[in-house]
């Protein structure tokens, strides 16, 4: 299932890079996926967590819709902030606990925090993280801990 999956994945980008459909070219793009995926498979580095393609179905129906309407949120509330006549921005460094088990929990947890507007992870260890953000109120939404929830329930799967 993971090799088939990075074989479609690795096409598909190929394809997306490419943007020609001769026969050649899709030929050569799926030559080069199946080879990629052959070595990778030789050096044993395609694994569970390098390619997670278990969660994608939790991710896609639970944890993306979530992160969107978040991503939405905070857009809205820093171009509120930012439209201000006032600029009444507070930048705020916080540290945030983890409770993610894994690699793959604490990367998106991470990558989380910086693609929500207004806030940037700026350090990331294995059980804590340094936030910036924009004003006090996104800090104390990040400290209320729901983020850090919803990624540690949707990495329960790894």
């Amino acid at each position: 299932m993971r090799l088939v999956s990075t074989f479609l994945v690795l096409f598909a980008f190929w394809l997306l890079l490419s943007g020609f459909f001769t026969a050649f070219l899709m030929v050569a793009g799926a030559v080069t996926a199946l080879l990629v995926v052959l070595f990778s498979r030789r050096m044993d580095i395609a694994d569970r967590e390098g390619h997670p393609v278990h969660l994608a179905p939790r991710a896609v129906l639970i944890y993306w819709p979530w992160l969107t309407k978040e991503i939405i949120k905070s857009s809205w509330q820093v171009a509120t902030v930012i439209l201000q006549p006032g600029l009444p921005i507070s930048p705020t460094l916080v540290r945030l606990r983890s409770t993610q088990k894994t690699d793959v929990g604490r990367t998106v947890f991470a990558n989380s925090i910086t693609l929500t507007p207004g806030t940037l992870t700026v350090e990331a260890g294995r059980d804590e993280f340094l936030v910036h953000a924009l004003t006090r109120s996104g800090a104390r939404d990040l400290a209320s801990g729901e983020m850090d929830r919803r990624v540690s329930e949707f990495e329960r799967e790894l």
